[in-house]
């Protein structure tokens, strides 16, 4: 049985399109996944992991003005991230995740395993809200998860 990540691997070299990730709360496991696939750099550009608003801002071009109006958790702040590695990795899409994986973290209106997924290409650019309810690794596997469910759900409808 094939994994999701061999399933999105099949997919993007079947459609000719490469990937990038910009990771926060998930610290690289989204990666970690996806480059388990044996030549999966055929289409894996790399990744960021920005998990310092500083990075967020000065490396993948997250305004500041996102972050202090809507939080680093929002799903502004999502969408570009996902759009600024997608031009910095030069991908054709970039997938990214900002989130609050726990114990502590939370604020009022954004509570441990709160999420948000971003996912740019050239055509639009799209974030998801997810809430998780579990400790810290297993929301952070939850997030990859979803990540990966979402990444594939999209390049299967693509035509």
């Amino acid at each position: 049985m094939n994994s999701i990540e061999q399933d999105i691997g099949k997919l993007l070299r079947k459609k000719g399109l490469t990937l990038g990730v910009v990771e926060s709360a998930t610290g690289g496991l989204i990666s970690h996944l996806l480059t388990n696939v044996p030549g999966s750099s055929a289409y894996f550009k790399g990744s960021i992991i920005a998990y310092s608003n500083e990075i967020k801002i000065s490396i993948v071009g997250v305004k500041a003005e996102t972050i202090k109006s809507h939080g680093a958790v929002s799903a502004r702040v999502a969408r570009e991230m996902a759009r600024g590695g997608r031009e910095i990795l030069a991908a054709d899409i970039c997938l990214a995740d900002t989130g609050i994986a726990g114990p502590g973290g939370a604020v009022p209106g954004k509570p441990v395993g709160l999420f948000y997924l971003g996912l740019s290409r050239r055509s639009g650019t799209y974030s998801r809200k997810h809430n998780f309810t579990g400790g810290r690794e297993h929301n952070k596997h939850r997030a990859a998860e979803a990540a990966l469910h979402w990444l594939k759900e999209y390049l299967l409808n693509l035509t």
